[in-house]
């Protein structure tokens, strides 16, 4: 037999034998055999599982026995159980799923255990309670042709996580837009003025209504939660003239209230004082009228008096009159025809003087050392015209 003819073990190294178990010596032609086809992998495999199934010692059957059946059944069932398990995914607190069958929508699950057929159903998991920020800013062009920078964030969250995912292509894209259409829609009717003072309020809310309004008819399943205005400020160019502008606004804001706060003070005071003397004037009225009675009343006392003795009321009048007059006065009458030294000390004057010593920073003179005194009568020969005139000079 030759070196090379098939069957020589001798130098070939078990040519004669694949990889698989197959022999090739009773091939004929002396080709060798390739890999050998899935019928007889099967066959192997499955008398290798029904040996350990069936027990041990015997052959396995072919292909097309019972042992082969029972090892299919075996590895589709543990398929099986692969699949059915790894179906099983869990939704959070703050999420919804979204389930799409074979692509189509098909429902929403709520939060907690779910399951699922792996490879058939398809689920998103959105989030409906936080609270999601969206910030728009640019360039826009005021009612009055004037140019300003704003900036406005919107929050909002998912409403409806079917409508968020599937009615628009992109809803937070969409939304971004929406805002920047509304804002510039807003800002298109306000005045330069206004938006950098006081109209920030109102733009606000006029920015919010129109966004909304786009939102319900994109029906994006979106909900606004607010509108913040962040920023609004004139270009680079022209901003010192505006913050000269603002900055006279707020004097003349400042100078309004320091006028309020004035005119707080000053009216209730001017009221007090013209309260004050109206009743002080009502006061007085209500004195003269009653003083006035008094002495109508006592008027018409005195006149049966009067008339019934004339005389005697007459007299009684003059001197109460004198005494009321003389009680009021600090001038001393004497008898110009007496004689005689008159010695006259001011009690009244001497009291009211030294307490107006007291009071005054001046040193005053008393009344008592501005009385001369009458001298005494030493030389007996003095006529009757000197006496007269130091009698005179003794008068107060």
């Amino acid at each position: 037999m030759a070196w090379n003819e098939p069957g020589n073990n001798n130098g070939d190294n078990g040519r004669d034998k694949d990889p698989w178990g197959n022999n090739n010596r009773g091939n004929k032609g002396g080709r060798d055999q390739g890999p050998p086809d899935l019928d007889e992998v099967f066959n192997k495999l499955s008398q290798k599982l029904g040996g350990k199934l069936g027990g041990k010692g015997g052959k396995g059957p072919s292909i097309g026995g019972s042992g082969g059946a029972l090892g299919f059944g075996v590895i589709a069932a543990i398929a099986v159980a692969i699949w059915f398990f790894s179906g099983f995914y869990t939704i959070g607190e703050a999420e919804r799923g979204v389930v799409l069958r074979l692509g189509k929508y098909d429902r929403v699950v709520d939060p907690g255990l779910n399951w699922r057929p792996r490879f058939i159903d398809e689920v998103t998991a959105v989030n409906v309670q936080a609270i999601r920020s969206l910030r728009s800013s640019g360039l826009m062009l005021t009612k009055d042709e004037n140019v300003v920078t704003v900036a406005m964030d919107v929050q909002y969250r998912v409403a409806d996580p079917y409508k968020y995912l599937f009615r628009v292509t992109n809803a937070d894209d969409s939304l971004r837009q929406a805002t920047d259409s509304a804002l510039r829609a807003v800002i298109g009717d306000a005045l330069m003025d206004s938006i950098l003072t006081s109209g920030r309020l109102l733009i606000r809310q006029n920015t919010q209504v129109t966004l909304e309004k786009i939102v319900d008819g994109y029906d994006m399943g979106i909900e606004v939660v607010a509108v913040n205005f962040e920023d609004a400020r004139p270009p680079e160019e022209v901003k010192d003239a505006f913050d000269d502008a603002t900055a006279s606004r707020e004097d003349a804001q400042r100078f309004k209230r320091e006028a309020e706060a004035y005119q707080n003070d000053i009216i209730p005071k001017a009221k007090g004082r013209a309260e004050r003397l109206l009743k002080e004037a009502q006061g007085y009225s209500e004195r003269i009228v009653n003083g006035a009675l008094g002495q109508v009343a006592q008027f018409e006392k005195l006149l049966p008096e009067y008339q019934a003795a004339p005389g005697v009321t007459r007299d009684r009048l003059y001197l109460d009159t004198m005494e009321k007059v003389y009680s009021n006065t600090s001038k001393v009458l004497i008898d110009s025809e007496s004689s005689g030294n008159l010695l006259y000390l001011p009690i009244d004057k001497l009291a009211g003087e030294r307490s107006d010593t007291k009071k005054s920073t001046t040193q005053r003179t008393s009344t008592y050392d501005q009385i001369e005194l009458e001298p005494q009568l030493n030389n007996p020969g003095t006529d009757d015209s000197s006496r007269s005139t130091t009698t005179r000079q003794g008068r107060y």
